[in-house]
């Protein structure tokens, strides 16, 4: 074991027991520290989840070929990490969370709207987790013979609860050591998990499943991306902010998408290959996506694989709650840090409760959720990008605070571009499974893409829509403005 990984999991340094003082504010230089790899262990403990598994049925579900699945997988969920790895180098350009270095963009009061969503998104996540840990639980010690009514569920919802807020309102140095722990104890377990459950897989009914249309195909690309990548970007660079300046670029994309990436590929990849070679399993990840998992294992190994399972949704839950809690200050809130991710935690257990115990068919609301708010970030996400990719100097920090500096207070150009992007997103997308949401997909008559029964229905279009249209918009229409600011003075590298 690496000098590195055993200072992460080593009882180490008194910062791991103390809370983070550190909010919004731009990261002082005798704070700033470490190298880019260690990026690699909040990244792999977020991403290592058993959820993962589960995304074999959601692809499958689209109705295409286990060859189309495992091609669109791979591009989604790498491409889509790509994305925070890109967004992960403003972090150490600017010292400073994602959210306040959007600001760049919209300008300090403009940026309330892009955080606001980026909120959240953050809460729906972390409080999706915990329901997924919560239900699992349920579910494996039902079938241990302990029980998994009202009263596991309850305990379970406050074990779960109190780690991620705790992790939340401690801050950087607790996470960054608790990911490290996550990452070796649920690597190793999931090695175990796969190493029982490979005699389920039949590649000879895996290999036979029919090729799905273009359109299909097209749409399980697109919910991989919300899945995975698409939901970290707008939290990408809180946790490269305290790297040097002088830290690699390259080695800061690499290691956030590599760390992020490796799990879920493997984990989609054998997912799909259990889920393809039985429909009861892909059936009952609908209703409990981690706890039908259960069904495949021996008794002997159920107790360990709560552990996995609660431990690698609770990395992914961490890192949630941490960066709402940035996001929420971001948006105008003026509380410290640990007291906004204390809010935060509170919503997220009210949210748990709810869902455990009063909500049915979670699951596709959530999924509406997902896509509805995915398109909000992915345009959010282009003009961010697009703004990252014209600035060629180091942002001026203290500007990024002040209304009446180079950054401006209401930017309206990225807000109109965002706005128009969500417009047209919303309406080349449907939610028929969520009826809060069956509004959308208003374009796609008018567009000639069959409306909302035809072919490209599912293919949820609008994500990519917005991603790539407000990236060009914000390349196009805002290069000006960024020369001029740039050219106000030079920037400390």
């Amino acid at each position: 074991m690496s000098d590195e990984v055993t200072e992460l999991l080593g009882t180490g340094s008194a910062n791991v027991l103390r809370i983070e003082q550190n909010g919004i504010n731009v990261i002082a230089e005798n704070e700033r520290k470490g190298l880019p790899r260690e990026l690699f262990w909040p990244w792999f403990g977020a991403n290592v989840s058993v959820l993962g598994l589960s995304y074999g049925s959601f692809v499958l579900g689209f109705g295409i070929s286990f060859i189309q699945a495992v091609i669109v997988g791979a591009v989604g969920v790498i491409f889509s990490f790509w994305l925070c790895g890109v967004i992960a180098t403003a972090g150490k350009r600017g010292s400073a969370p994602t959210m306040v270095l959007s600001r760049a963009a919209y300008g300090v009061r403009g940026n309330r709207f892009p955080s606001a969503i980026s909120w959240l998104l953050c809460v729906g996540w972390e409080t999706f987790l915990t329901v997924i840990a919560v239900l699992a639980t349920s579910t494996v010690f039902t079938r241990i013979g302990w029980g998994g009514g009202t009263g596991v569920k309850v305990i379970a919802m406050l074990v779960i609860a109190a780690l991620v807020i705790v992790g939340g309102v401690m801050g950087f140095d607790l996470i960054m050591r608790m990911q490290a722990i996550i990452t070796v104890v649920t690597g190793v377990l999931t090695i175990v998990f796969i190493a029982l459950t490979v005699k389920h897989i039949s590649w000879h009914v895996v290999s036979h499943l029919h090729s799905g249309s273009f359109q299909a195909t097209v749409g399980a690309l697109v919910f991989v991306m919300t899945g995975f990548g698409l939901g970290w970007v707008n939290v990408a660079a809180d946790y490269s902010r305290y790297l040097p300046r002088n830290a690699s670029s390259r080695g800061v994309v690499w290691w956030t998408t590599f760390g992020s990436s490796i799990a879920p590929l493997v984990l989609l990849f054998f997912g799909l290959l259990l889920a393809g070679s039985s429909t009861s399993l892909s059936s009952a990840v609908g209703n409990d996506p981690v706890g039908a998992l259960a069904n495949l294992l021996p008794t002997w190994f159920l107790v360990p694989f709560v552990i996995v399972a609660i431990l690698g949704l609770v990395g992914g839950a961490v890192l949630d709650i941490y960066s709402s809690g940035l996001a929420l200050l971001s948006a105008g809130l003026k509380i410290p840090r640990y007291a906004a991710a204390g809010v935060d935690g509170v919503i997220m257990l009210l949210g748990t409760i709810y869902i455990v115990f009063v909500a049915k068919n979670f699951l596709f609301q959530f999924e509406g959720f997902l896509i509805t708010v995915g398109v909000l970030i992915a345009a959010w996400c282009g003009v961010f990008l697009g703004d990252l990719l014209l600035r060629k100097k180091n942002y001026v920090e203290a500007e990024l605070f002040q209304t009446s500096g180079r950054y401006g207070d209401i930017r309206a150009v990225p807000i109109v571009i965002t706005l128009l992007s969500t417009f047209l997103g919303w309406g080349l997308v449907t939610n028929t499974f969520a009826s809060w949401l069956t509004w959308q997909g208003y374009l796609l008559k008018p567009f000639g893409l069959g409306g909302k029964t035809g072919a490209w229905a599912y293919a949820n279009l609008g994500v990519l829509v917005a991603l790539v249209l407000s990236f060009l918009l914000t390349v196009l229409l805002t290069r000006p403005e960024v020369v001029r600011e740039e050219s106000l003075a030079s920037v400390d590298a």
